[in-house]
């Protein structure tokens, strides 16, 4: 039976779909954010790498699991492995670089060796485990879904859990936007931008889900630098906004050319080739339907987000209830030229990145959020997440699953009525742990 309670407290007051509330309780408590490692990211599908990091057999490329370190290895027969990057002697990590191509992992503590399928091969002075140990009961733990779609990787504990694609449902069109403009394909480039954000990883998630709404205040500044046409107004075009009963969300625009004139402005000099009318045509000429999807925002349930305007890529590490690690990459057609690459890049750069001028609004907000949530009273008033309750469903072919216009909540409140629901039923380490007083 599912769990009325969470943590002690009742379900429907930490979140409330029907009546649009949510209590800050969701993106402060200790206790919440312990359960949302088992419940959540136990049972998810998580973005691990792209293709591309790994195209060789022996290449890895070293990652989280929420705050579980894993390395993805390309294997002999092409497929991936996802290991636990954990020596099953004392803990310690087998793999200690971010990338690069192995024929073996070596634990630096006290030498137990692992192949790139997981096996344990080797053990320095084994003789003296004695005749009951036997290396083949002790092979790194191996994450026991691992799938991808159209280049990303994304890998799951639940060997249960529902197929990738069956996850993404409705949701996987949105990603073509992103991941199917080219016959090519995409690949990643300019490496991986890290850094860390004192904030729950809820309101990254959510933002980059559903509020396409806060860039007419938050961002007015960098518009009346770069874009004053826009600065502080809402745009009078047509939109969208995704609402998926699996917490995966997406909001854009519809206005063919639109992000590619607004790259322009970030990054200089529009490249031949690159400017709205020709970059339309030639994604609509490969999929009609990603040619009128533009400034596009978009989460995969939990931790995945994408901004299709510089194509920039994201996860929210979680590290406690009150800090996420960003990992960012930029995500190109594979058969762009070198020189609209590298206006990619740039752009991503400038606006989404560490020190880019959009992202540290994000951040400012997050930051503050979360400092307001350490007051008492603050954890625990109610908050309101209403807006575009009485919106219609769009009866549109080309966009299944949507909602007419992007000025929602919607697709938040269906991000947080997925939480709720997964937070809700126990695994079976709720189960061990109640038999055996311990985890699995």
């Amino acid at each position: 039976m599912p769990d009325t309670t969470i943590q002690g407290y009742p379900a429907s007051a930490l979140f409330d779909e029907e009546a649009g509330t949510i209590s800050p309780l969701v993106y402060s408590d200790q206790g919440i954010y312990e359960q949302e490692l088992d419940r959540i990211f136990g049972r998810s599908w998580l973005f691990i790498a792209h293709e591309k990091h790994i195209p060789k057999t022996g290449d890895f490329f070293s990652t989280y699991m929420a705050e579980d370190p894993v390395v993805a290895v390309r294997q002999k027969d092409g497929s991936v492995a996802v290991l636990l990057n954990q020596c099953r002697h004392r803990g310690m990590k087998i793999c200690r670089a971010d990338q690069g191509n192995a024929k073996a992992f070596t634990c630096s503590y006290h030498g137990w060796a692992y192949g790139i399928d997981g096996a344990l091969v080797n053990v320095p002075s084994e003789e003296h485990y004695g005749p009951c140990f036997n290396k083949e009961e002790w092979p790194a733990r191996r994450v026991p879904r691992v799938e991808s779609y159209k280049g990303l990787i994304f890998a799951n504990w639940d060997e249960q859990a529902q197929s990738l694609k069956e996850s993404l449902g409705d949701a996987a069109l949105y990603l073509d936007a992103l991941l199917d403009r080219s016959p090519a394909g995409t690949e990643p480039i300019g490496g991986i931008y890290k850094w860390v954000i004192p904030c729950n990883w809820k309101l990254a998630a959510e933002q980059f889900a559903s509020d396409m709404h806060h860039a007419v205040m938050s961002h007015v500044s960098v518009q009346v630098a770069t874009t004053p046409e826009y600065a502080g107004k809402e745009l009078p075009l047509p939109g969208r906004q995704l609402l998926s009963d699996q917490g995966h969300g997406t909001g854009f625009f519809l206005a063919p050319g639109l992000h590619e004139d607004w790259i322009v402005s970030q990054a200089g000099q529009r490249e031949p080739g690159y400017d709205s009318v020709a970059l339309a045509q030639r994604h609509a000429a490969h999929n009609a339907g990603v040619s009128a999807v533009t400034a596009q925002h978009m989460t995969v349930f939990p931790t995945f987000s994408f901004f299709g305007g510089v194509h920039s890529c994201r996860v929210w590490h979680p590290r406690g209830p009150g800090e996420i690690e960003v990992w960012a990459f930029c995500l190109v057609d594979s058969d762009a030229s070198p020189a609209e690459k590298e206006q990619l890049r740039q752009a991503t750069l400038r606006t989404f990145s560490p020190a880019g001028t959009w992202e540290q609004d994000d951040g400012e907000n997050w930051v503050e959020i979360q400092r307001v949530l350490r007051g008492h009273q603050a954890r625990r008033t109610t908050m309101s997440i209403q807006m575009g309750k009485d919106m219609n469903p769009a009866a549109d072919p080309v966009f299944p699953g949507t909602v007419e216009g992007c000025y929602s909540e919607e697709a938040a409140r269906r991000l947080y009525g997925h939480w709720l629901k997964l937070m809700c039923i126990p695994t079976q380490n709720d189960t061990c742990a109640k038999e055996a007083g311990h985890g699995c």
